[in-house]
């Protein structure tokens, strides 16, 4: 078909961006490369899966290569062991991203676990005492997926390289850092790297170590892990298994008479095969390494020798007397993937940010690098990644000039110092969690010992279950700070009920994923797709049913967010999700308010046709309620429908402001 004419906008570049929005908008100047020595707003050490989200969410957000560096000293990404389970938050984290739907589809699904503790009959030496579901909270993901931790790393690094031309700049070692303000106040942060043999210094304003358990940036922050070791050790192999055991396909936790063992499913592999991860206590000790003693062990030992005891045919032996009577070996030669043998310990930093002497964090530590646990609560990879989830917006609000300290540069910024603050909590919780699932799990079922205190069964599955809010990423909360309100106020708290698991509002806990109708075009939805992890905040207004009354609360309170809150922030970086109850008549926009249709055209919901939303967040339609939803899905605080002002004040705690209040 001939054309006659043709006409492009400018901005239909737009249009092939490869992100679900434009990167933040930029209120401070940008000129880290004027001068040399190299200069980098955020400098990355580390490329394992922490590392890389970090790196990949401040591109996304906007920082290019000339503001942000990622080194490692590894060739590539991982090829063999360490991490290789996502959990349902994790997951969920990811879906917001766009990468999650490779790893749902080649993932190993684990649904179910199955418990085997020694049987009377001791002709059958162990049995099946429960199955129950591997994730027993609400999540979008009813399951935990287990897939290779460099898989993961491809996928991230692949992700990243649709922003970054440079993208990791591997085989670079760190060799030192410090801050030095005397040389460049403005870019602080000095680190002597190495590539190929060739050193140079480069500066910046803020530099991450994602660099593991051995942290160099950690070492020369003078920062170290504490915390304690258990007398076990364990074995964990990689492998494609030959048995008659009839679990073998599901999570399982087993006690036998000789030893404890958990099995993990993992992936299908090129050949056809299925692996499958083997956790075996065997009879040995092993100790930290230098700079990961136990504050409370007086006589540390020799841990690389006494690791170096351990070897592949004694965990097959531990294993094959575990699953007796069954059988389980490698089912050829060949089908060992990786092998490693490790001790039980729980050891986390006390600080994990380093300040200048204005009193400004410079200086993060994430993942490995602040703390470390037993694997089998698969917590490392998620802990890790959720680390970097919760810096990158507050660092990329930070340096883009739209925090309220930004307006002061060099000064320490309340936004910014609530990293320490909340992931800190969390790695406490997550080290005292470690410490119990794992003394009961190397406790033998009915056997006096570690602590157990003669543990049965029931204590065991008691423990899981109630950690499960835990372990799936789900239920954790972070604490009163400026980006987490929970005091009300003088107004009654909107949200009824206390069931935060299943849902019900709660300032500090993620908002969990519901079902809804868009009303624009019927499109059914989960609220997840709407709050996508761009580095927005969001205010969901749950209106009541006076929705429809012009000089209702309803009403009323959308015009104010709409022209006198959402015009005081910088533009773009506040949007808003609507959602309506069962109201008393057919509507179309001219029945309601015109700044409903402006900011929310395509995010306004019927909250009841799909899910019962108002029930599930615990708020009376007769009433509704407002909430603003952080950048990383954690709801910042809740009010009553005609608390603006609230919201207001909570958003002036988290965000800069370009006009005055009305």
């Amino acid at each position: 078909m001939a054309v006659k004419w043709k006409f492009a906008a400018s901005s239909r570049e737009l249009r092939v961006l490869p992100s679900f929005a434009p990167p933040l908008p930029r209120l401070s100047p940008n000129d880290p490369r004027d001068g040399v020595p190299e200069r980098y707003e955020v400098v990355v050490v580390g490329a394992g899966p922490a590392g890389l989200m970090l790196n990949l969410l401040l591109a996304r957000y906007g920082l290019n290569d000339t503001s942000l560096l990622c080194i490692d000293a590894k060739p590539g990404t991982l090829k063999s062991g360490q991490a290789d389970g996502l959990q349902p938050r994790t997951l969920e984290v990811l879906k917001t991203l766009g990468l999650a739907d490779e790893i749902l589809t080649d993932g190993c699904h684990m649904e179910e676990v199955a418990f085997w503790n020694p049987s009377p009959n001791k002709d059958e030496i162990i049995e099946r005492t429960a199955i129950v579901p591997d994730v027993a909270v609400p999540a979008r993901f009813q399951h935990e997926v287990t897939i290779h931790q460099g898989r993961i790393e491809r996928i991230l690094e692949t992700d990243l390289l649709r922003y970054s031309k440079r993208g990791v700049q591997r085989d670079t070692k760190l060799l030192d850092v410090k801050i030095d303000e005397d040389g460049d106040s403005e870019f602080p942060v000095v680190a002597e790297i190495e590539t190929a043999g060739q050193r140079r210094t480069v500066r910046s304003k803020y530099l991450v170590g994602a660099d593991g358990a051995h942290s160099v940036v950690r070492r020369c922050m003078g920062l170290s892990l504490v915390g304690e070791s258990l007398d076990h050790i364990w074995g964990v192999v990689d492998l494609v298994v030959d048995t008659d055991f009839p679990d073998i396909r599901r999570r399982c936790a087993i006690h036998a008479p000789a030893t404890s063992v958990m099995v993990i499913p993992r992936e299908r592999i090129a050949t056809g095969d299925y692996l499958t991860r083997l956790y075996v206590q065997v009879p040995d000790e092993a100790t930290p390494d230098e700079d990961q003693k136990p504050v409370n062990e007086s006589t540390p030992k020799d841990a690389r020798a006494r690791r170096s005891q351990v070897t592949l045919d004694g965990i097959f032996h531990a294993a094959a007397e575990a699953f007796k009577p069954y059988y389980i070996r490698p089912k050829t030669d060949g089908a060992v993937d990786w092998w490693a043998a490790y001790q039980i310990g729980q050891r986390v930093s006390n600080q994990f940010t380093v300040k200048d002497s204005k009193g400004a964090n410079r200086v993060f530590i994430v993942g490995d690098a602040c703390h470390t646990h037993s694997p089998k609560a698969g917590q490392g990879m998620n802990v890790s990644m959720m680390d970097s989830y919760n810096l990158a917006w507050k660092l990329a609000y930070a340096i883009n000039g739209l925090t309220p300290a930004s307006t002061s540069p060099g000064k320490p910024d309340a936004v910014l110092d609530t990293y320490h603050t909340e992931r800190h909590t969390i790695a406490q919780e997550l080290i005292e969690f470690d410490r119990a699932f794992s003394s009961m799990f190397s406790g033998k079922i009915g056997a006096a010992e570690d602590g157990a205190g003669g543990l049965t069964h029931e204590q065991f599955l008691h423990v899981f279950s109630t950690g499960n809010g835990f372990t799936s990423g789900c239920g954790i909360e972070y604490p009163e700070s400026p980006v987490v309100q929970k005091v009300q106020g003088a107004k009654k708290n909107p949200i009824e009920g206390t069931d935060y698991l299943s849902g019900i509002l709660r300032p500090g806990r993620r908002l969990l994923n519901v079902k809804y109708r868009r009303h624009a075009d019927g499109n059914r939805r989960n609220l997840h797709d709407d709050f996508l992890s761009t580095g927005r905040f969001r205010i969901l207004c749950l209106t009541s049913y006076d929705l429809l009354y012009p000089k209702g609360v309803s009403a009323q309170t959308l015009r104010t967010i709409g022209s006198a809150v959402l015009p005081r922030f910088p533009a773009s970086v506040i949007e808003q999700v609507v959602i309506h109850p069962r109201l008393s008549r057919e509507f179309t926009w001219r029945d309601l308010p015109a700044e409903l249709k402006r900011h929310s055209e395509m995010s306004f919901y019927s909250g009841y046709e799909m899910d019962d939303v108002y029930k599930i967040y615990g708020v009376d339609a007769a009433q509704g309620a407002l909430a603003v939803v952080r950048p990383d899905g954690y709801v910042g605080t809740v009010a009553a429908l005609d608390d603006v002002k609230r919201v207001e004040q909570y958003l002036e705690r988290c965000l800069r402001t370009v006009q005055t209040a009305i």
